[in-house]
């Protein structure tokens, strides 16, 4: 019984459980209802539950369905009431499709007068961002042109609009500003070049020189057709140097930009162009100024010419690239002015040079200087002609400076034939100088050369001398003909003027000695030789050959015949000079009468020296030896008779003559020993007839012959001068009347007394009738 119960309370609970879960899942939102699902399935009933819920759905069915029947008619009512109400439905959406596209159609219409007003003032509007730009960029010249379009061309187009009208007010300021802040930023720049100009004149230069070295490598042919090619990267290099040696707002100025223009107002531009030709022409004056110690260094001169070269490739880069700043006819004018003034400088500052190779260093800088004012356009052909004068300067240093070479190499010469232990000092002379001797060549080691030292010196300089010339002619542009013309002019003039003075001073020293005088004229003629050789030289570094018409001919054979002549009258004048210290150590007794058994001693020491001479003279061509000999003994002979006759001999007596005329038969036994080959049988002793005929006539006292055949061709006493005897004559017969006192009382000095009155009164006759 309880059981029962138990079992009716238990279901009892489970059906109100049911009945809660069912209440709980048609309340609640599905996404809750899992956990109450899953209460069903922890218990044991959920079979029962399930027929609980079956149970439930049918009953809202049911519900439903009479739900739907009591509400149907009202359904079918609505539906025939919406069906009616579509069409109009329709219409009204088509009135306002209208409405709306009338709308859009105005919009549209707005829109296109919108942007077409737009249109118009967008221009505008770019034009002035673009000029603040301009401005801010500190562009300001060329601003000057984007303010004229937007203020003839732009703004009256839009000058109904406020935001216009308010550009047009501040076009004058702007205006104004442009042209105050340009003309500061071109004062800048004015002053910004002129610090600059040596820099980018010097870097102008050395894009010239490379130029110049890759034309002379790779195209061997010359330059001036390429000079050109190089300009537009000389243009670049002046944009580099300005941009590495500027400030940025002086390489952004418009005066620099290739797009530049200048302000329409003639006020405005006449402005700029004045102000700034007006400042160049005084930047002109101050670089054309060269420093006074200009000559000194080779940096100086490259100082002046990088500034020059500058200042002129900042014009040409100006006229290039703008547009009325500069024009042609201003830098030729400006040009014309610092070509005169650079020539001038030029021509006074060359004019201190004395070191050829700064000469040479010059004339090596002006031709770079002149190549690279021509890449930019500039004529230079009279920088040119002036090199042609530095030319002759440049070979007068060179003048001075052989000259010193020549001295120095005369000085240091031993004047002795050239000595040679072996084959290869033989032929380090040979290879020094052009000398060809057979004989010389069979001759064994040690041998001599003929000629000294200062020979192969002094030819090598002469080459040395020309290949000097040959470095100035290098890049005038001369012809080979022009070149071997000046070559030759100035070589003559090395050895004509340089090379003869050098010798004529070593030939007038005052302690040359003969030996040395042979040896000049031993070395004048081997150098005279050489000179064919010279012609041939200059002939291969010109390829002009010597029979070419108008070729100058090299005057060395003059000049070395000159100096042997030279040296040869030297050699005659030393001989009796010589001769003349021996003749003041003769010391006669003229009133002696002893009669002597030998020669003089001073006259014995004289032939001593003589003979030793002329034994010297074997190496010297034959006409000059026997030109010395004869010479010798003319002034021997001549000498001897002045010490005769001269005046502070007022007395002789027969003994002094007998001594003289064995001093006299000494030199006539010398003329006839040949001391020089060549001589005739009695040639040489032709030089001392005159005293031979005198001493005899009066020795052997043939007055007789003398005075009966005087005036005959064949008289035996021809040489006698009745004036020569009259004077001796006199000196005799003064001796007979002082030293015979008592002459009178003896009849043979009476006789003799009166001869020689008789013969002295015949000669007076001669003499006058001569006279007569």
């Amino acid at each position: 019984m309880e059981r029962g119960k138990m079992a009716e309370a238990e279901s009892l609970e489970t059906a109100a459980e049911h009945e809660r879960i069912l209440r709980e899942i048609e309340s609640t939102d599905t996404a809750c209802i899992g956990p109450t699902l899953r209460s069903v399935y922890d218990g044991e009933e959920h079979g029962r539950f399930m027929e609980k819920l079956e149970t439930r759905i049918r009953n809202h069915d049911r519900e439903i369905e009479k739900m739907c029947n009591f509400h149907y008619q009202g359904f079918v009512d609505s539906i025939t009431e919406l069906l009616k109400v579509r069409g109009e439905a329709q219409k009204l959406k088509l009135v306002i499709a209208m409405e709306e596209l009338k709308q859009c159609r105005l919009q549209q219409r707005n829109i296109s007068a919108t942007v077409d007003k737009l249109m118009l003032c967008l221009p505008v509007l770019e034009m002035y961002s673009k000029l603040r730009d301009q401005m801010k960029t500190k562009r300001h010249y060329p601003a000057l042109k984007t303010l004229e379009h937007l203020e003839h061309t732009y703004l009256p187009q839009v000058s109904h609009y406020r935001f216009c009208k308010v550009m047009v007010d501040n076009i004058p300021k702007l205006r104004e500003e442009i042209k105050d802040v340009s003309m500061s930023d071109l004062k800048d720049f004015l002053e910004s070049i002129r610090k600059h100009s040596d820099k980018i004149g010097e870097t102008a230069m050395k894009q010239a020189q490379q130029q110049r070295n890759l034309d002379n490598i790779v195209l061997q042919q010359p330059r001036i057709g390429s000079k050109r090619k190089s300009k537009k990267d000389a243009y670049i290099i002046f944009d580099t140097e300005i941009e590495s040696t500027s400030p940025k707002s002086e390489q952004d100025s418009g005066i620099l930009d290739v797009e530049d223009e200048e302000d329409d107002e003639e006020g405005a531009r006449e402005t700029f162009e004045n102000y700034y030709r007006k400042q160049r022409r005084k930047q002109a004056r101050l670089v054309l100024q060269p420093p006074s110690n200009m000559h000194e260094t080779l940096d100086g001169y490259r100082k002046y010419f990088n500034q020059i070269v500058g200042f002129f490739v900042v014009e040409d880069h100006i006229l290039h690239t703008t547009q009325g700043l500069v024009n042609r006819a201003y830098i030729d004018e400006l040009w014309e002015m610092a070509l005169s003034k650079t020539i001038a400088a030029l021509r006074t500052h060359s004019s201190y040079c004395s070191d050829p190779n700064l000469v040479l260093d010059l004339k090596n800088l002006i031709v770079l200087f002149a190549d690279t004012l021509q890449v930019y356009g500039f004529p230079v052909n009279q920088l040119f002609d002036m090199l042609l004068e530095i030319r002759d300067q440049y070979s007068e240093t060179l003048l001075k400076k052989w000259a010193g070479i020549f001295r120095n190499i005369l000085d240091s010469d031993n004047y002795s034939p050239i000595p040679v232990t072996s084959e290869e000092m033989y032929k380090k002379v040979v290879g020094q100088f052009p000398f060809q001797d057979i004989e010389l060549e069979k001759q064994p080691f040690p041998k001599k050369f003929p000629f000294s030292e200062f020979v192969p010196k002094v030819y090598n300089q002469i080459k040395e001398f020309i290949y000097a010339c040959l470095k100035f002619s290098e890049d005038l542009h001369l012809s080979s003909t022009e070149i071997d013309d000046m070559i030759r002019k100035s070589t003559n003039l090395l050895l004509t003027r340089t090379l003869s003075n050098s010798l004529q001073n070593v030939i007038k020293r005052k302690n040359i000695g003969l030996t040395e005088l042979v040896q000049i004229i031993i070395n004048t003629t081997h150098l005279e030789k050489s000179c064919k050789y010279l012609e041939e030289f200059i002939t291969n570094i010109t390829n002009v050959l010597p029979e070419t018409v108008h070729t100058t001919k090299l005057y060395g054979t003059t000049t070395f015949k000159d100096a042997r002549h030279a040296a040869e009258e030297e050699i005659y004048t030393n001989l009796n000079q010589k001769i003349d210290q021996f003749l003041q150590l003769a010391d006669y007794d003229w009133m002696t009468g002893d009669l002597g058994n030998k020669a003089s001693d001073y006259l014995v020491d004289l032939i001593a020296f003589l003979r030793s001479t002329f034994a010297v003279f074997t190496h010297l061509p034959g006409k000059v030896a026997q030109t010395a000999c004869m010479s010798a003994c003319k002034h021997l002979a001549t000498s001897l008779m002045q010490l005769l006759l001269e005046a502070e001999v007022r007395q002789l007596t027969l003994g002094a003559l007998q001594q003289f005329n064995l001093d006299v038969r000494e030199c006539e036994q010398f003329a006839r020993s040949g001391p020089v080959p060549g001589f005739q049988e009695d040639t040489l002793q032709l030089a001392f007839i005159d005293l031979r005929q005198l001493l005899d006539l009066f020795i052997q006292w043939d007055w007789s012959t003398y005075l009966a055949d005087y005036g005959q061709p064949n008289c035996k006493y021809l040489r006698v001068n009745p004036v020569t005897a009259l004077t001796l004559l006199e000196k005799m017969k003064d001796t007979s009347r002082k030293n015979n006192m008592f002459a009178q009382f003896r009849k043979n000095e009476r006789d003799k007394q009166k001869l020689i009155d008789t013969v002295a009164k015949q000669l007076r006759g001669l003499i006058s009738s001569h006279h007569s």
